[in-house]
């Protein structure tokens, strides 16, 4: 399994992207990546996959609240999607490809496979396909990660040199519906680490005191978390995590 670059563990990871809307800075816009590059952050961004097939960045499946669109993500094509601004920002929806292009290997590069499936589950395989096909030839540290781990698996047989990890969580069924609870209970102890060849976590920060969580630390597995947003919550995660995924303020 590729290790995970020790960048990934020195530069706070800003979480999507060093976003800032007061400052025109949306999450997940190339605005707020040029941000992150130039503060020396690394990067968290999420990948949903346009209807012709292309990688976008952004966060949810629906448009509504992060743009003036409404409907899924998923029905409009790349070029449709670049059209739509961003809430609090006026560069439109953008492709893996642009962001890549903006990073240039300047600061590591941490990439969320947003599920497909619905459940997690194995119903899964374009939006991997357009990440690694993206992903090609890109110099600079990057890794990617998925909650979906068939989603990880993918990625290691696509794409074995680079860097792969699971984004892992306590599984609240109130915070994870429509995921089944059956669903949330097989992958709350992280049974997929080994099959995956992953070689991290990203956390649940509120979840980091998880005995799975130090077991798989004391065998190797680096640890970041999500989501910090205040300094004490940073130090207080740091206990645990090697590095953490922040935002709305500086780390």
């Amino acid at each position: 399994m590729p290790p995970l670059p020790e960048a990934f563990i020195t530069h706070p990871i800003a979480h999507r992207a060093y976003h800032d809307s007061a400052a025109g800075r949306p999450e997940n816009s190339r605005a707020a990546v040029r941000a992150a590059v130039a503060a020396g952050y690394g990067i968290e961004i999420d990948l949903q996959l346009s209807r012709d097939g292309a990688p976008m960045v952004f966060h949810d499946y629906d448009l509504s609240r992060l743009t003036g669109a409404q409907g899924p993500l998923g029905t409009r094509t790349a070029a449709e999607l670049a059209a739509i601004p961003l809430r609090h920002g006026t560069e439109g929806i953008p492709t893996l490809t642009e962001v890549l292009e903006d990073v240039a290997g300047r600061v590591p590069l941490l990439i969320e496979i947003k599920d497909q499936d619905g459940d997690l589950g194995p119903n899964i395989g374009a939006l991997e396909a357009a990440t690694a096909a993206a992903l090609a030839g890109y110099k600079g540290p990057v890794a990617v990660m998925s909650f979906n781990p068939h989603s990880v698996a993918a990625m290691a047989r696509l794409l074995p040199q680079v860097p792969r990890g699971l984004t892992t969580s306590a599984y609240d069924y109130a915070d994870w519906a429509p995921v089944t609870p059956a669903t949330c209970d097989r992958l709350r102890e992280i049974p997929d680490y080994d099959r995956t060849g992953a070689s991290f976590i990203s956390h649940e920060a509120l979840d980091l005191s998880r005995p799975r969580v130090a077991a798989l630390k004391a065998q190797g597995s680096r640890v970041l978390c999500w989501t910090i947003r205040s300094a004490a919550a940073d130090a207080e995660a740091r206990k645990i995590a090697e590095n953490v995924t922040f935002e709305g303020y500086a780390a």
